[in-house]
């Protein structure tokens, strides 16, 4: 469960820096709305990205798995659509802040959970 909580204040601060990086990505409401961005964002990753990945995968392997950052943006727009405290600007903005999100979840990720697994072990 903490991983878990970990892993969602990871994505929400992911998020804050794609908003502040990327021309046309907007949240208001605060940190409420952007735990709230954070929480269907990752739900929408979870249910809906695998189908999409499984139905697009003939394109992902023609275009050698590029429309994967297509696939990604469009995630980000139907969070958008789902919560009216997110405001994507388009399909190239959603793109790049997926791009964004991506680089720093990793690496946020890598520093937080996988240093703290790695140091309990010593």
């Amino acid at each position: 469960m903490r991983s878990l909580l970990i892993r969602w204040l990871v994505l929400a601060v992911a998020i804050a820096i794609a908003a502040a990086l990327v021309d046309g990505i907007h949240i208001d409401g605060g940190a409420g709305g952007l735990l709230a961005v954070a929480a269907l964002f990752g739900l929408v990753n979870a249910f809906v990205r695998p189908i999409v990945r499984l139905l697009a995968l003939p394109v992902r392997v023609m275009t050698l798995g590029l429309v994967s950052f297509v696939i990604n943006g469009l995630m980000l727009l139907i969070t958008d659509w789902l919560l009216d405290v997110l405001d994507v600007g388009g399909l190239w903005s959603a793109i790049v802040a997926a791009i964004v999100i991506s680089i720093v979840s990793t690496l946020l990720n890598w520093l937080v959970i996988d240093r703290r697994a790695h140091g309990s072990d010593t």
